[in-house]
């Protein structure tokens, strides 16, 4: 009779917290979501801040990722530590991901970021991963942004990384798509769409050329993207709390062989930001609820 009661208390348990997971229930916490942009190879920056972060002891409740904000994104809340993002860093390359092809639709495919993803991934789902996180794409017929949160892991991180000019579209429903950076230069706003009551943004600014000029078409490309998030980036910036810029002037869109010093990068101006960040943590508490369009409102409780 004791254990039937006690089965039954777990079962209630077990019930209640499945109700508090629900759309419709309210929590009190500070959701912290880290916004992770493109850079390409800078992108590895990316892996700087996520290690002075863990170290910190600070909780990302969220992740969304752009571009190589997305991949990395996709590996940390797959389960990888940042000690196993360091070591693929340092041994990855461009043609463990990419193939150069002839297509009118761009000058190399990203099919062989198939495997590596297979690879290094702990999850092949959004469901299954230990973080929710949302990747970013562009539909190239309309400009609309794609945001991905559930189903299968690989191809919209592929979209996403889809740089224009570069690699080949990914279909996806029937869609194609390209880089995220086009809709979502940083993806603050599809945090602040998941819930997070606080949004740390991840900008690789730096210009892609130096005084001599373009090396080839794809520092051309890349310069067009610079100037074009530059001029539209009030909307991403408005919907984060703060924004940190890891000093990423004078790597190249390529420079995988500099993967120590992008990482150094990262953890610098992550380190600066830590003060700041702390302050969220012992702010007042904050109630999620979810809207009648779907998507949450963070509503700040008045101070007792």
């Amino acid at each position: 009779m004791k254990r039937l009661g006690r089965k039954i208390i777990r079962t209630v348990q077990a019930i209640g917290r499945g109700l508090s997971a629900t759309p419709n229930a309210e929590s009190n916490c500070t959701g912290i979501g880290l916004a992770l942009g493109g850079g390409f190879a800078r992108g590895i920056a990316h892996i700087g801040v996520i290690k002075v972060l863990e170290e910190e002891n600070i909780p990302i409740q969220f992740v969304a990722g752009t571009s190589v904000g997305a991949l990395i994104g996709a590996a940390y809340c797959s389960g990888l530590c940042c000690a196993e993002l360091e070591e693929i860093a340092l041994q990855v390359r461009f043609k463990h991901f990419a193939s150069w092809t002839l297509s009118r639709y761009g000058f190399a495919s990203n099919q062989r970021m198939i495997g590596f993803l297979n690879r290094i991934l702990k999850a092949k789902t959004f469901e299954e991963l230990s973080t929710p996180l949302a990747v970013t794409a562009t539909d190239f017929s309309t400009g609309e942004g794609v945001v991905f949160r559930s189903g299968p892991l690989v191809d919209p991180v592929r979209a996403s990384c889809a740089y224009p000019g570069m690699f080949l579209p990914v279909k996806i429903d029937g869609r194609l798509l390209i880089d995220g950076m086009l809709a979502h230069a940083v993806p603050s706003v599809p945090l602040r769409e998941m819930g997070a009551s606080r949004v740390l943004a991840v900008h690789l600014k730096g210009n892609w050329i130096n005084g001599d000029g373009p090396r080839h078409l794809f520092d051309v490309i890349g310069q067009c993207f610079a100037i074009a998030q530059e001029k539209t980036s009030d909307r991403w910036r408005q919907a984060a709390d703060l924004v940190i810029e890891p000093d990423v002037t004078g790597f190249k869109y390529d420079d995988f062989e500099r993967t120590a010093d992008l990482i150094r990068a990262g953890e610098l101006v992550a380190q600066a930001a830590v003060p700041e960040i702390r302050k969220w943590l012992q702010a007042e508490p904050v109630t999620i609820k979810a809207t009648n369009s779907g998507l949450p409102q963070t509503v700040v409780a008045p101070a007792e």
